[in-house]
Parts: C-alpha cells; structure tokens; sequence
C-alpha cells in the first residue's frame, strides 16, 4: 500500500507540472518616487541699466550657489561691475562681472562640472569664471544665448571640465541684452579679451536675496 500510494503521489505531481514548480509570481515593484523639485534662491542685481533677477539652483550646483550667495549677504557684490561683454557672430556670447580687489575674495571653490550637475549653459544661464577648475571665486557670467560648448565634455582633450552653471535669469534679460550691445573698448582687455572690455562698465548697485 505504501509503494502504490508513492505512486499515485509521482502521478498527481506530473499530471499538474505548472502548479507543482511555478513560484508564486512576484508582487509588482513599488513606483518610483516623483523627482523632487530643485530649491531655489532669488537673488535680484539692481544695476545702472536695470534690474537683472537670478534664479540658483543649490539642489544641483549647491557649492557654486552657497558661494555666490556668501558674496550676496557679506554684500560684497555692492558696487562692482559687468565689465566684459562677448557678442559672437552667430547670436551667442556672455557678460561678465566680478570683483577686482583681491582683498574681498573668498577662497576658491570646488568645480561642480554640468556633468555632475546636469545644468547647461543656454540662454539666461548664470556660471562661475575661471582659469583652471577649482579656481573660481568672485567673477560670474550670464550668458546671451545657448553656448553648451561651455558645458563639461569628458570626451574632449585638454581642459574638457568646462564651467559651473548654477542657475539662470528670470527677469532682466533684456537688460542683460542691452549690458551686451554697450560700446567696447578697441584697447581694453588682453589676448582672447581684448575689444571684449565695456568702455562704461555697468554698476550693479546692490545684490540682494529676494524675499
């Protein structure tokens, strides 16, 4: 009795293959979680030709903007000047503004590279000047049109870290347009720069977080 109820046992589990050996299906992955929106600060640039308001991105680019924003409140930024303006012939090209006594600058910050960021250089964007990356300080530009060259390429050789983009223009771009079509000086200026200099630098006036 015993072999033949084994038997019957190797039959039942043959005839019914799937229900004997198939796991139980697994339960349906949990969604995944909405991407959260960046944390923003507005900061508004009152200058001789306007008011220029910038909107950092210190979700994405929290050391370019915590840096910018030591300058804003140590007010720091009071009193300098666009200075430079580049205008391409294709519609592209950048002003800059920065602070010339040394004796006002912070240390360099890290270099937050668009790679790592995920921000890119197109129109409105403000980003960090620089020589080598790590050596950013005071000096920032907004640029007048898209200029992703300027974004980080990896694949390229040489100096391929490109600059740190932390935020962009919300209101006032036309007076960054207007900044950039400002006379420049024929003499002003050394190698790439030069013809690039304002022969009237634009003040900004006050640099200030807006409520």
């Amino acid at each position: 009795m015993t072999r033949r109820f084994a038997l019957c046992l190797l039959a039942l589990l043959c005839a019914f293959p799937a229900a004997a050996q198939t796991p139980p299906a697994d339960a349906a992955p949990a969604p995944a979680p909405a991407p959260q929106p960046a944390e923003t600060v507005r900061v508004a640039l009152t200058t001789t030709a306007g008011a220029i308001v910038l909107e950092l991105d210190r979700t994405h680019a929290p050391i370019t903007t915590a840096n910018f924003l030591r300058y804003v409140d140590a007010r720091r930024f009071d009193g300098i000047a666009f200075f430079r303006a580049m205008n391409l012939s294709w519609g592209g090209g950048l002003i800059q503004a920065g602070i010339r006594d040394a004796a006002k600058l912070y240390p360099p910050i890290a270099h937050e590279p668009t790679t790592q960021t995920g921000l890119h250089h197109t129109e409105g964007t403000i980003s960090m000047a620089r020589m080598a990356p790590g050596t950013a300080t005071a000096d920032f530009t907004i640029m007048l049109g898209d200029m992703t060259g300027l974004d980080a390429h990896p694949d390229q050789p040489g100096d391929n870290a490109g600059y740190a983009a932390f935020g962009h223009v919300i209101e006032g771009m036309d007076v960054v347009k207007a900044i950039a079509a400002m006379p420049v000086s024929a003499t002003l200026g050394e190698g790439v720069m030069k013809g690039q200099y304002l022969a009237q630098p634009v003040k900004i006036l006050t640099a200030r977080r807006v409520p």
